[in-house]
C-alpha cells in the first residue's frame, strides 16, 4: 500500500484524485498513489484522447476493451487514468501524450518525465 505520509504531487502540493469513475490508480483508490509493487509506476493522472488510446493499442496494451476478469470497465476518450509514467513518455515522443492533471500526478512522475514536458501537456483538475 501506499506511504502513510500524504503523497505529492508534481506541483508540490498534496496529490488529489484522479477519478472515481471509473475507479483508477494502482492500487485502485482514484489516486496515482504508487509504492513498491507498482513496477509500472502508474503515476500520471491522465485525460483519455482516441489518438492515445489507438497508440497505447498499437504498442500491446489495450485500454478501450473492458476486461470483466480484472474489473477493467475499458476506458474512452474522456476518462481519467493513472498511466505509467514510461507510457506517457513515450506517447509524448511519437505526439500523441494526452492531457495531464497536475494535481492528481504524484511527484515520483518527475523521476521519467521532465516537469516542463508535462506543463506543456497540463489541463486543470476541473477539465
Amino acid at each position: 500500500m501506499p506511504d502513510s505520509a500524504p503523497a505529492r504531487n508534481v506541483i508540490g502540493t498534496v496529490l488529489q484524485s484522479c477519478s472515481t469513475d471509473p475507479m483508477t490508480g494502482f492500487y485502485r483508490d482514484g489516486s496515482c498513489h504508487t509504492g513498491p509493487e507498482d513496477r509500472g509506476t502508474h503515476t500520471v493522472c491522465a485525460v483519455m484522447t482516441e489518438a492515445f488510446l489507438s497508440f497505447t493499442r498499437s504498442r500491446g496494451n489495450d485500454l478501450s476493451t473492458p476486461r470483466p476478469e480484472y474489473d477493467f470497465p475499458g476506458l474512452q476518450a474522456g476518462d481519467r487514468w493513472c498511466l505509467c509514467a514510461s507510457r506517457w513518455k513515450e506517447a509524448a515522443d511519437a505526439d500523441v501524450a494526452p492531457p495531464v492533471v497536475l494535481e492528481a500526478t504524484h511527484e515520483k512522475t518527475l523521476e521519467t518525465v521532465a516537469k516542463d514536458r508535462l506543463l506543456e501537456h497540463a489541463v486543470t483538475s476541473s477539465g
